[in-house]
């Protein structure tokens, strides 16, 4: 997920299915009354300026609840371009006064409660669905409807927006008035929710644009290079604990086993270090071969809190590697083949440059400096010392507490390229 999923009580969603925002401010947040043509000037003007899709799908809603469109029960759905998510809708009900913002991983694709849901043949396929919830046929259609029924709904309408790729967004309606919606004006009515499309569109390619930043630049690196850091050389220098990790004897097992094969062992490694460096703060750069850089910005995090954070993602790290050796998953190649990875972790502190370097048509978003290349030759002394992490002074005077007191001296020891010998210490 992108963010933590939620409690969604007193809703419940299906699985596949997670809660990661909600708002509940009701009718409050939209004039008590209004027509459609109010609804068409705020789309066209202070609707544009709503960054938030979910604030932006309630005030409309609430909107419609002010003139006589008998909405009840409204949902907005769109597909997007993310590694874990393929989707995400919107849904808001008049009678709990909740606007939830949920996203879909991809096991939703083929779970009953889409698949057997009329919304299937409009994001699938493009069709309209219009079910009148008053006859046995249209209770019948689908356990949703029979559910909606049952709850005092007497309309369903499904409708495709614009095409997301290969499927299209869409959106869908349900009232509880009898015989059904107003039969009147559904020209302009269509009108609105083009307009809305247009925004959701809007809103769909920044958001794809934020993934795809995200997940090949990092959080942090992303939002810069959105924010207008594209030129070379743009960036700062900052003060970082550097983290650098690496697998031992990657080099023997990738010539004995296949492409695929390699690839799955280093997908299960990056997984259990990215999820323990992100978890704790940091800031992932690169995956190089089989090592990862990452970064824990100590003007973010605070000084110590930065030191601390990278020793703790450090140490998870390794806890989740060992995980790994002793249950490994079956989705992995025969254990016998690679059991069991070995890592090493090193962790330097120092002024690194923070932005674009390269040519000036391919950048890339990343970190140089001494500090850098130090960290790259501490993580390389954890073969010869046997050991899985080690940190350098620098990191050890900013840590805190018992962080701080429960190391290892491993003496001073030269690093190719400095001028004296550095203190290391094992964690």
């Amino acid at each position: 997920m992108t963010r933590p999923a939620l409690d969604p009580a007193p809703r419940s969603y299906p699985d596949h299915v997670h809660l990661i925002n909600r708002s509940c401010r009701g009718p409050s947040c939209a004039p008590s009354e209004q027509t459609l043509d109010d609804i068409h000037d705020w789309l066209l003007h202070d609707a544009t300026r709503i960054d938030n899709v979910m604030l932006m799908f309630e005030e409309f809603m609430w909107r419609c609840q002010a003139t006589d469109l008998s909405v009840d029960r409204c949902t907005l759905h769109i597909g997007t371009l993310h590694p874990r998510v393929i989707g995400f809708s919107w849904f808001w009900n008049s009678e709990d006064q909740i606007c939830d913002e949920i996203a879909a991983d991809a096991g939703a694709v083929t779970a009953d409660a889409f698949t057997r849901n009329p919304l299937y043949n409009v994001i699938i396929e493009g069709k309209m669905i219009i079910l009148d919830l008053e006859t046995e046929e249209g209770r019948q259609s689908a356990p949703l409807m029979q559910e909606l029924a049952d709850q005092g709904y007497t309309a369903y309408v499904a409708l495709p927006l614009s095409a997301s790729g290969d499927t299209f967004n869409a959106m869908t309606f349900a009232t509880k008035r009898p015989g059904g919606f107003p039969g009147r004006e559904k020209e302009r009515i269509r009108d609105l929710i083009d307009l809305l499309a247009l925004h959701v569109e809007r809103h769909v390619l920044q958001r794809i644009a934020r993934n795809v930043a995200d997940t090949y630049l990092g959080p942090i690196a992303g939002q810069r290079v959105l924010k207008g850091e594209i030129k070379r050389g743009d960036g700062e220098a900052i003060d970082a604990i550097v983290f650098m990790s690496d697998m031992r004897g990657f080099t023997q097992l990738a010539d004995r086993l296949s492409g695929p094969e390699v690839t799955a062992i280093l997908n299960a490694y990056f997984d259990r270090i990215s999820d323990a460096v992100l978890g704790h703060g940091g800031d992932i750069l690169k995956f190089m071969g089989d090592g990862i850089l990452a970064v824990f910005d100590q003007k973010a995090l605070g000084e110590g809190a930065a030191a601390n954070a990278a020793v703790k993602a450090a140490r998870a790290a390794l806890a989740a590697i060992e995980t790994l050796n002793q249950s490994p998953p079956d989705a992995l190649p025969d254990p016998a083949l690679w059991h069991p990875l070995k890592i090493g972790i090193g962790l330097h502190r120092g002024e690194v440059f923070f932005g674009n370097v390269g040519g000036e048509e391919r950048l890339d978003f990343t970190v140089i400096g001494r500090a850098v290349n130090e960290t790259s030759r501490v993580e390389s002394l954890c073969k010869p010392l046997e050991r899985d992490l080690l940190l350098t002074e620098p990191v050890r005077n900013a840590l805190t507490g018992d962080l701080r007191i429960n190391l290892n001296a491993m003496g001073e020891h030269a690093l190719r390229g400095v001028g004296k010998p550095v203190a290391i210490f094992s964690a």
